[in-house]
């Protein structure tokens, strides 16, 4: 009966620990997220198509940037919704562009929500020329924080990787 019981207990602990895992993506990864993550689908590591970035809680907004003219509207997921996701767990977080372009932001600058890893820009799907698949933006106009240079350097268009630091 022991045995039984201890053979439960795996097989119980095994499903729980499944049934938080990440869904492996079905079209092309469009970002990958290392580091200090609890949630992964690929070695260390946790890959997203655009459906499983979609699957996540949407926020939109509208905003003028300064690399586009006039009002736009931006879709998205919230880093820190992202990052919450995963089970995150770092002091700050290292966006990298297809470029190479990267740039550090501490973790406590995603708890008011923004900025997003927006894949959608004026309800539409983001080319390489149009600074996409995707691009972190702020809500530049709800915030003079987020006018900023050091806002700006943050808004890495052609975002690829996310790597999360201790």
């Amino acid at each position: 009966m022991g045995r039984v019981r201890a053979l439960l207990c795996c097989v119980f602990a095994l499903v729980a620990a499944t049934s938080h895992a990440l869904e492996q993506p079905t079209g092309q990864v469009l970002l990958t997220v290392s580091g200090s993550i609890e949630q992964t689908n690929v070695g260390n590591a946790a890959e997203f198509d655009l459906e499983m970035l979609q699957n996540l809680p949407v926020t939109e907004f509208q905003t003028t940037t300064i690399w586009t003219d006039g009002v736009q509207t931006f879709t998205g997921v919230s880093v820190a919704a992202l990052l919450d996701a995963l089970d995150a767990d770092g002091r700050e977080v290292v966006a990298h562009a297809l470029n190479d372009y990267a740039v550090n932001i501490p973790m406590n600058a995603f708890e008011s929500g923004a900025p997003i890893i927006a894949y959608l820009h004026n309800g539409n799907e983001m080319s390489l020329r149009t600074k996409g698949p995707l691009w972190i933006v702020y809500p530049y106009d709800h915030d003079t924080d987020y006018q900023t240079d050091i806002a700006f350097l943050r808004s890495v268009w052609q975002l690829d990787r996310l790597t999360v630091l201790e």
